[in-house]
């Protein structure tokens, strides 16, 4: 996939915000780190509304054939871009929340969160990807489950309750979470399986992409919701 969407730019849509992310939780101050947060979370938004209010209705226009040509050259480089720029924002905002102090309680919030995270996102990859019988599937799930729900019963003792928007928040990215890793992205790898098999069939690559895509609105209507959030807590009260 990473020729398909040229290895420059795959390399750079993922090593780029990473090293920025590393940066802000390292050494950077609180405005820079609030920066690459704010800004990977404008541009994760701004595509996944366009996705869904711009180039949906213009894909839904076309054939099989049309629409296939689109996202067989499109998908390879959003399933680059897109979880690079969700991980950067979720994990951007988090560790920032811990910075300011607006974080209470975190670490056994991070840990439920965690759990209710990566096990429904490996299933649904599983299920998606039809890979519930392969080892290479079966063995990072058992690790990741036991792994997160050790966690869990490691900090559930000091459970309590945090700043009721962050909570929010957490339950929206949760949400787009689940939604971006358990359906959006195995809908790009079958996606991708389908281009590289002996006779593409573009009904099935038209029909992904185009699920994908109205996924990609919904994502983005949820963004918008988070993003509300983040005013609220910024500012203590909706501006109307």
């Amino acid at each position: 996939m990473g020729r398909r969407a040229n290895p420059a730019f795959a390399a750079a849509v993922i090593l780029l915000p990473l090293a920025a992310l590393g940066y802000a939780v390292t050494i950077a101050t609180v405005q820079q780190h609030t920066y690459v947060h704010v800004m990977a979370g404008v541009l994760w938004t701004g595509i996944d509304v366009f996705m869904g209010a711009v180039l949906g209705p213009v894909i839904g226009g076309l054939d099989d054939e049309q629409s296939s040509a689109v996202f067989q050259r499109l998908t390879p480089k959003t399933a680059f871009l897109l979880p690079s720029l969700a991980f950067v924002t979720i994990a951007g905002g988090i560790t920032l929340a811990q910075r300011i102090g607006i974080f209470p309680h975190a670490e056994s919030w991070l840990a439920l969160f965690t759990a209710v995270n990566v096990i429904p996102i490996l299933l649904l990859l599983g299920w998606r990807l039809e890979t519930w019988g392969d080892r290479r599937w079966q063995v990072p799930f058992a690790l990741a489950t036991v792994g997160s729900l050790a966690w869990v019963a490691l900090t559930i003792d000091e459970f309590a309750m945090t700043e009721p928007t962050v909570a929010v928040a957490l339950a929206i990215v949760t949400i787009l979470s689940v939604q971006g890793f358990g359906f959006l992205l195995p809908g790009e790898l079958r996606m991708y399986r389908e281009m590289r098999s002996v006779d593409p069939d573009p009904s099935v690559i038209a029909a992904i992409g185009k699920q994908n895509a109205m996924l990609g609105g919904v994502q983005g209507l949820f963004q918008l919701l988070l993003i509300l959030d983040m005013v609220y807590l910024r500012y203590g009260g909706f501006p109307f």
